[in-house]
Order: structure tokens, then sequence, then C-alpha cells
């Protein structure tokens, strides 16, 4: 495909550690097509940005000069003009695969209250709903390796960059996220050796993050600076929104 010439030219317009991003980069790469991708400061929004993205938000992919804002809309339109195929064809169970991408989306939602979480108290109550979410997960998946078996699909690319916050909050502490869900941690594992996904972040990603959250004034801010001494802490910096 990459040698066709009516293929569009795909431009994804991106933040670094948007994990909505990663779902777009994760499809893009499972598709196969060449892209170009433009990291934006969030804090310092651009005016051709805000002219592409009603919303604010990253990702936006730019399809020969026109935008498509919001990943899941993203998503699917590459789903539906490009091979192979990520979504189920049965109605029924792209549905269900779409309700459980949402799922990602709300799972995020609970990771940003975690690492935003005041004090101890309520990290600990919003490391216990993640947990609670991931056990509703637990009976859903099969023998895998994937989602729904054999077959890797835009669920997966909506959960590798959830999955990926949990390899920085475990150098931070145990918080039991995984504890009693072997089917969520085997999956976990793979969508982590998937080459898409480790593709879908930087190589510098966990340090990014760790710099991100030591700035969220939380109680986990709080660990990270009691952890880093010296050399240590004055590497901890960054600025992401």
């Amino acid at each position: 495909m990459g040698t066709d010439m009516n293929q569009p030219i795909y431009h994804l317009v991106s933040h670094v550690l948007c994990p909505y991003v990663q779902r777009a980069v994760i499809v893009l790469i499972e598709k196969g097509v060449p892209f170009e991708r433009t990291d934006v400061d969030l804090s310092a929004r651009p005016d051709w940005f805000r002219n592409i993205s009603p919303l604010g938000k990253t990702p936006v992919l730019v399809v020969d000069g026109e935008p498509i804002f919001e990943s899941a809309v993203i998503c699917d339109y590459l789903d539906e003009t490009l091979e192979p195929r990520l979504h189920p064809d049965a109605p029924l169970e792209r549905a269900q695969h779409r309700a459980w991408i949402e799922f990602a989306s709300a799972l995020l939602n609970a990771i940003w209250g975690f690492y935003t979480a005041p004090d101890e108290s309520v990290l600990a109550a919003k490391a216990k709903d993640i947990h609670e979410r991931f056990r509703q997960l637990e009976g859903t998946l099969g023998a895998g390796p994937y989602f729904r078996g054999e077959h890797f699909s835009i669920v997966d690319a909506a959960f590798g960059p959830v999955f990926r916050y949990f390899d920085v909050f475990e150098q931070i502490g145990d918080f039991g996220f995984f504890a009693g869900l072997d089917n969520v941690s085997g999956w976990r594992q793979r969508l982590g050796e998937r080459p898409s996904v480790r593709a879908a972040a930087p190589a510098n990603y966990r340090q990014l993050l760790m710099d991100f959250l030591l700035k969220r004034g939380s109680s986990l801010s709080t660990r990270i600076r009691g952890q880093a001494s010296g050399s240590a802490r004055s590497r901890l910096i960054g600025y992401c929104s």
C-alpha cells in the first residue's frame, strides 16, 4: 500500500504523552501506512492547531489536508478505509468492541483521578477503584493472546496505552492494581510486547511520564520526591498538560 500513488497523505497531530494519540498511532502502524507526526504543546496551543481541533485536543488526523478529530472517530475511519480490518465484521460484536473501547476511556479518567489524588487515603481509594475496573475485565477475557483471541483489534489498541501507565506507577509503589487478575495481567504483558504498541510511545516515555507526575502536586508526586535524591531529582523535570 505504501507505493500506491492514490494513497492519502496522513499527518497525525499529537501530544507526546497522550494515550488517545497512541491509539491512533497503533492503528496506523497496524495498517502499515506511512504517516507524518507533529507534536504540539497543549499548554500553548498554536492558532493552526485550534483551527483544526475544535475541542482543543489531540489527536487530529489530517487526511489529504482535511482534519478528523477524536481518537474513536479516527480509528473507525482508518478501519473503514484501510486493510487489515481490526474491528469484527459482525455488527453486534463490533458494537460490543466499541463499548469496551469506551470502558478503556473511562479507565483513563480513573487513572487521572489516581495520579491527581491529593492525599494517601484518596490515592488508596482510587487504586481500589482501578483494581475493581480491571476485575470487571477479568471475566471477559478468554485464552488470548488478545481481547478476542488471535485477532488484534481496536480494543487492544485502546488498552495498550492504558496498561503503559502502570509500568511507571509500579516503579513508585505496589498498589495492587492487578492482584489476582491473571487474565488481565497476561493480556497486559502480550500487548506490551506488540511492536505497534511499543512503537506508539517515545523511547523515553517512562521518564517523560515521571516528570509529568512529579509536577501534579499530588500524593503520587510526594512519593516520587521521597524516592528521588541528588542527581535523580535533578532529572525529574519537564512539562505536560
